[in-house]
């Protein structure tokens, strides 16, 4: 499956279909959830990252136990607005995904994404602990909250 806009994303999902925002790091992958109504992105978990095939057997099980059915991708865009490594390794991550298995997915813009989450976090006083524990599955829920305003404007 190809890559998909934002709004052809949401017309390839069921009704009450479920999105699952995805922050791709180097460690970790960060996973948040839609609700069906494609309102709101709530934080879900952190995998911890290995090799690629278990990385990837981890989130379908995600998919499947949740009952996703679409993914949104954080893409580490350059402040400049151009695309380096980070971006082609998680355009591949995405490729070599749906080669497993295909589940319609959108990318979003993540410049600042954890920037803007570490700043909140330490507004709320967490800890350092805290704040490392959840950092990646609060930016995939920030990447994922961004794109569902994105489609409730439009």
């Amino acid at each position: 499956m190809a890559e998909l806009g934002l709004q052809e994303l949401k017309a390839a999902l069921p009704r009450n279909g479920r999105l699952l925002g995805l922050d791709l790091g180097t460690k970790t992958i960060g996973l948040a959830i839609s609700d069906g109504a494609l309102l709101v992105a709530s934080p879900l978990e952190t995998i911890r990252r290995t090799k690629f095939t278990a990385d990837a057997q981890a989130l379908l099980a995600v998919i499947d136990r949740h009952g996703v059915t679409g993914l949104v991708l954080g893409l580490p865009v350059n402040m400049d607005g151009t695309e380096g490594p980070r971006c082609q390794s998680t355009r591949q991550f995405a490729r070599n995904l749906m080669g497993l298995r295909e589940v319609p997915f959108a990318f979003w813009d993540e410049r600042l994404s954890t920037a803007a989450v570490q700043r909140a976090m330490i507004d709320a006083d967490l800890s350092r602990a805290r704040r490392a524990k959840v950092v990646d599955q609060m930016a995939a829920a920030y990447i994922l909250q961004g794109a569902l305003d994105f489609l409730r404007r439009n």
